[in-house]
């Protein structure tokens, strides 16, 4: 009797080790989505409540995804592209991808920090972190401006994105 009591006992701790596993690379996982340029946390936060995290979990892992690449990108976004202009292929994308960001930059041009965190904010295709961050670039805005209001532009997005998923899931489930 004591050998099936130990035998489910270690078939329990068994089965949640990988069940914890399972969370962690869940987890992982959303991070690392957050963090692609055209999904961000608007894919993530859903994928991660779809694969069984908890939502604020979810939305956790997204956040800090989708903020990783931030301060790389207002660092480093300027030399990569004058780096990448010397390929003509490569310098009309680059061409494109400034014209872009010049467009959505209007409002963000005109509102400056508050018109960044909206652009940031709203989860709509075509904003987010990245857009974000080369807008700000394309309009010399100081790191110590666009670094904070990218941040709370994300984390507006993030809680609207949970309430949605949250929504849609409870009026499926």
């Amino acid at each position: 009797m004591r050998r099936a009591a130990r035998n489910v006992t270690n078939a329990q701790q068994t089965i949640s080790a990988s069940e914890g596993e399972n969370d962690l690379k869940t987890l992982l996982l959303t991070f690392f989505m957050a963090m692609v340029p055209v999904g961000e946390l608007r894919g993530a936060i859903p994928f991660g409540v779809a694969a069984g995290l908890h939502p604020l979990a979810a939305r956790g892992a997204a956040i800090l995804g989708n903020l990783f690449p931030v301060p790389f990108i207002l660092l480093l976004l300027r030399h990569v592209f004058r780096w990448l202009r010397h390929f003509p292929r490569l310098s009309t994308l680059i061409d494109q991808l400034e014209r872009r960001a010049h467009l959505k930059g209007r409002k963000v041009r005109k509102y400056r920090t508050l018109g960044l965190v909206l652009l940031v904010a709203v989860p709509l295709p075509g904003t987010g972190a990245w857009t974000g961050a080369l807008v700000a670039d394309v309009l010399d805005i100081r790191m110590r401006t666009a670094l904070p209001a990218v941040t709370l532009g994300v984390v507006i997005a993030g809680v609207m994105v949970t309430a949605m998923t949250c929504g849609v899931a409870g009026m499926i489930g």
